[in-house]
């Protein structure tokens, strides 16, 4: 049982820590504003959902070693040589797959371009999103499924561990955009915890998460390293934070079909999941080599 207590404590460290650092991190911000303006602006939850990243980010060496993870090849990051193909696979994947729930929120007129859309404005947006995909894709790869299914699937049936792991990572990413009243003072971040936990649009939301979870975790197992499920992560990301970018919400969006501005909440984007991977089934991207879980 201690592999499981080590895995709740790093969970709850996550969020306490998190929790803790946020108002800090907030305060930092206010400091630079001059700087960086943005910054200042961003709300206090934006705040704490990059508090719980680098909780996450410091507490990951601590987790591997107690749960017996030591090298970097057991959290799926092996030499780049002859990875490529398997990166760029992914990236592709990832960016055609959501495009055209993009493409068909535009031509639809649910989510249209923005009236004061400029070319140095989407050069920023796409630069934007290309930095958060690259990091925030690469870091919880290696986390969810590097570490979290890469560990479950040691103590547990490959399958199960992949659904253990993506309803973990749903969770994580089906944390409410609630905000605080008034300054931020130490204990903002302790206020604002429970408030996160709104799990109101349960369905299909965190549906589309867990399956999110599921298929890259499901690459992972089956190309035996995080290049394709990296590539994969980076490319939604990319997607969706250019669409957010470059449109705009409309009024008579259909909120349970087509999503809001998170996109992932709505039942297109579920359907478009369903045939991702059931294209990557089709391209037999398995490795060659036998692929033994111990």
């Amino acid at each position: 049982m201690r592999p499981l207590r080590a895995l709740g404590i790093y969970i709850g460290c996550i969020f306490l820590g998190g929790a803790l650092i946020a108002p800090w991190l907030w305060h930092l911000g206010q400091l630079i504003a001059p700087w960086f303006p943005k910054l200042a602006t961003s709300p206090f939850h934006r705040y704490l959902d990059r508090s719980f990243l680098i909780a996450a980010l410091v507490g990951i060496w601590p987790l591997m070693r107690a749960l017996g993870t030591v090298s970097l090849a057991e959290l799926g990051i092996v030499p780049p040589y002859e990875q490529m193909r398997k990166l760029f696979g992914g990236l592709s994947m990832g960016l055609i797959s959501l495009s055209v729930v993009a493409v068909l929120e535009i031509v639809t007129g649910h989510r249209p371009l923005s009236q004061t859309l400029t070319a140095a404005h989407l050069v920023k947006v796409f630069i934007s999103a290309l930095l958060t995909a690259v990091a925030i894709g690469t870091l919880e790869e290696v986390l969810f499924r590097g570490a979290i299914f890469g560990w479950l699937r040691h103590v547990l049936q490959w399958p199960v561990a992949l659904v253990i792991s993506s309803m973990i990572f749903a969770v994580f990413h089906f944390l409410a955009r609630a905000d605080i009243p008034g300054p931020v003072t130490w204990d903002s971040g302790f206020i604002l915890l429970p408030r996160l936990f709104d799990f109101h649009g349960f369905i299909p939301g965190f549906l589309s998460l867990t399956l999110i979870g599921a298929i890259l975790a499901y690459a992972y197992q089956a190309t035996g390293n995080l290049y394709f499920s990296v590539g994969l992560h980076i490319g939604w990301i990319m997607v969706l934070k250019i669409n957010l970018g470059v449109t705009t919400q409309s009024a008579a969006a259909t909120t349970s079909f087509w999503g809001t501005e998170r996109t992932w909440d709505g039942w297109l984007t579920f359907l478009a999941l369903v045939v991702t991977l059931a294209v990557f089934k089709l391209l037999r991207l398995e490795k060659r080599e036998p692929y033994t879980i111990r």
